[in-house]
């Protein structure tokens, strides 16, 4: 069966951010006949699983094969569950609708110079897009480094169980030197 990759960016990110280029340019030196798509995702939470549904129906019959990072993780995990495929998934964000809450008011995105506000109804938003159980954890490999400033990445290794798992000790909230485990994400991810 045909397959596309997904990635989707984080919270306060775009396609512009360090890992999606990456990815795009692995993509392109090593798989060049695999589609890729990396959405621009909304600032709100509704708007953005809206998006990423017009780019999965934009590929009738593909199998979805989803990168996410942070808040792409979060929607990785409801997009995997929805549609099915295969998900990698780095530092995700867990509970985002907690860790979101103290983050209400206004922002500018810093990549792309959107303003918006962050209300709580997109909190609510992101509690309704939870996945409380994952049904294929076998489908997903969490990437986490210790040293996440942003997220406990305890939260993860909790809610993944099942799933492949890489905790790596030290490290940041983007994943230090995630180019290194490309080519093993696109070997678990195209495998069958």
């Amino acid at each position: 069966m045909e397959k596309v990759v997904i990635y989707l960016h984080g919270f306060l990110s775009s396609p512009q951010s360090q890992k999606a280029q990456q990815t795009l340019a692995f993509v392109k030196a090593h798989y060049p006949q695999l589609p890729i798509e990396i959405p621009k995702l909304a600032n709100y939470p509704q708007a953005a699983i809206e998006g990423i549904e017009r780019v999965v129906q934009s590929h009738p019959g593909k199998t979805c094969l989803f990168i996410g990072s942070s808040l792409g993780g979060f929607l990785a995990t409801y997009m995997l569950q929805k549609y099915g495929g295969k998900a990698v998934i780095v530092n995700p964000a867990v509970r985002p609708f907690e860790l979101l809450a103290d983050y209400l008011g206004a922002h500018i995105n810093p990549y792309t110079r959107e303003s918006f506000t962050l209300e709580a109804a997109h909190i609510h938003q992101l509690i309704q897009l939870d996945v409380q159980q994952v049904s294929h954890p076998q489908n997903i490999w969490v990437l986490l480094q210790t040293g996440d400033e942003i997220l406990d990445y305890r939260q993860a290794v909790d809610k993944y169980q099942g799933a492949k798992m890489t905790v790596e000790e030290g490290g940041d909230h983007s994943f230090q030197h995630f180019e290194r485990f490309l080519p093993d994400i696109f070997r678990f991810l195209l495998q069958d």
